[in-house]
């Protein structure tokens, strides 16, 4: 056979964006929003992405600019996740538990063009502007009002009001389509680091290929009821901004919650699925007075394992739980515990155990191993012995941005090494067994041992620090600090002191909830700390008491 070579019929590039264009035809009159006492339609969201795209332009957004979402989910969040792209910029949305200074260093590493700000967020967005070396440009600014409300007149430091950028559109506009599948969509932060930001940048053609990965293994159906309790800074809620579009399902959005309501939105707008971290299973398993589901809610958790006991108290709840895995990196979950119909049949704490586990690769994922870090080569399925997890697919991130010697560490012979330690089981499902960079998962957030030790290290009265996790009953792990002092001390610090000195100078989410002084920190021969033994020490406390951040 002669041949045969791409051409323009059957090579026009991937992209989510094109979701909601089809939507917009075939679930046009189906509801795509509610938020409060606001419904919006397909076609409604269809048109107010187009003018707001349109607008983008007006303010001198081009192809490739970063434009940043500082805002939690509301419905201008999920139709910034279509209009930015339409106008050919890149989407940065920015986590919400970042500090000024935090928010500051990924403005300037994203070099954002733009920035969207909820109003809640005003503050703290001005005070991360204000810590921009005079020789940097600095952003514009958007503001998003207050639900409900609407202003004319421009705080300092805005550009415009968002029900103003929207109502300058134009609903016809001929919004700007990849030149390549490969050219970049997304830009999300991995953690709030303040040293060396670590951008992963996704294309069009891997968040295509996640969004409706996730719909696949999730077996979403056609308008399905989606209830936002995960947020969509989150890896832009892992594909499901843009799956639920493909779906024609309904975006119920939520500014905040708690588990009173979700149990009052699930039975309001009679949700079908949701996301999470385990977190937020705990949340809902533990309402005092829990009643069980008039109908069954899915709900996909990820972040880190959910334990037995908690999986069994919500789903005896009515709660049909699905655990996966997933980074930054890859853009959605891309390992899931496919569940097998024979498991029905084992009693519960074998269910539990194995629904524990975070399985094995989605349809889209080309390859998912353990291997060996000295040989190369897959570790056994004996469910023992240790290797470090690697994927290959298209979903995986194309890099992270202005990091080559990053990026080169993390793809490499083939493979995104991923930093985590698993086993493989003779099944071939995998189970994540530690965390080989120290990373500390509180509340579904990643955040790294050695940013919170830096700063440790900078109290004038800390001569040795070490933190590692431990179990809390709410946010799944927290920061526990091992600390050594200086000798000689007129006056030692506190555990109190300790921590308000850590929450002055970071995220609140990365503030270590525990602190134990002691006269020395275990070490190895060659003087490394032992955190495996810290490690089962902070395990030993058991967990922490409903800490909440």
């Amino acid at each position: 056979m002669d041949q045969l070579k791409p051409s323009p019929p059957n090579s026009s590039p991937l992209t989510p964006i094109s979701f909601i264009e089809r939507a917009a035809t075939v679930y046009a009159d189906c509801p795509s929003i509610i938020y409060h006492s606001a419904t919006y339609t397909w076609s409604e969201t269809y048109r107010r992405c187009l003018k707001i795209a349109s607008s983008l332009l007006s303010l001198g957004i081009r192809r490739r600019d970063v434009v940043s979402v500082v805002a939690p989910n509301i419905p201008a969040m999920y139709e910034l996740h279509f209009a930015i792209p339409m106008a050919g910029a890149i989407l940065n949305t920015v986590n919400l538990r970042l500090d000024s200074r935090t928010i500051s260093v990924v403005l300037r590493h994203a070099e954002s063009k733009l920035v969207f700000v909820d109003y809640q967020s005003e503050s703290v967005v001005l005070e991360a502007l204000s810590l921009f070396p005079e020789t940097s440009p600095r952003p514009r600014l958007v503001l998003i009002a207050e639900d409900g409300e609407s202003s004319t007149i421009l705080k300092p430091g805005f550009v415009a009001h968002y029900d103003t950028v929207l109502s300058n559109g134009d609903p016809n506009f001929d919004w700007v389509r990849p030149e390549t599948e490969f050219d970049p969509l997304t830009l999300n932060y991995t953690s709030g680091t303040t040293s060396s930001p670590k951008g992963a940048v996704h294309s069009h053609r891997g968040t295509f290929i996640v969004a409706m990965d996730g719909l696949i293994e999730w077996s979403v159906p056609k308008e399905a009821v989606y209830l936002w309790t995960l947020p969509m800074f989150h890896a832009n809620g892992w594909g499901l901004t843009w799956g639920m579009a493909a779906a024609g399902g309904t975006n119920v959005c939520l500014r905040k919650f708690d588990a009173a309501i979700i149990y009052a939105a699930i039975h309001k707008y009679h949700v079908t699925h949701m996301c999470g971290a385990p977190v937020v299973l705990n949340m809902l398993a533990n309402i005092p007075g829990g009643k069980p589901l008039e109908n069954p809610v899915y709900i996909l958790t990820a972040g880190a394992p959910p334990p037995a006991a908690v999986l069994f108290r919500t789903e005896s709840l009515g709660f049909v739980v699905s655990h996966g895995y997933g980074l930054t990196e890859t853009g959605g979950l891309v390992v899931c515990c496919t569940w097998k119909n024979k498991w029905n049949k084992f009693p519960a704490t074998e269910r539990a155990r194995l629904k524990a586990r975070q399985g094995v690769r989605t349809p889209g994922m080309t390859a998912v191993d353990v291997i060996d870090e000295e040989t190369g080569k897959s570790v056994k399925r004996d469910g023992k012995t240790l290797g470090e997890v690697v994927l290959r697919g298209g979903c995986v991130m194309l890099g992270y941005l202005k990091d080559a010697d990053g990026t080169a560490k993390a793809m490499k012979n083939g493979w995104f090494f991923t930093g985590d330690v698993a086993v493989m089981h003779p099944d071939g499902y995998l189970e994540i067994k530690d965390r080989s960079k120290d990373v500390i998962i509180s509340g579904g957030e990643n955040l790294s041992s050695v940013e919170v030790e830096s700063v440790l290290y900078s109290h004038p009265a800390v001569n040795e620090a070490a933190v590692v996790a431990r179990p809390d009953e709410f946010w799944g792990e927290t920061p526990c600090a091992f600390v050594s002092l200086k000798e000689g001390l007129k006056e030692k610090p506190t555990e109190k002191e300790v921590v308000e000195y850590c929450r002055e100078r970071m995220p609140r989410f990365m503030v270590p909830r525990t602190v134990v002084f002691k006269e020395e920190l275990p070490k190895t021969s060659t003087g490394k700390i032992q955190k495996f033994v810290l490690r089962d020490a902070a395990k030993a406390m058991g967990p922490s008491k409903m800490s909440r951040l």
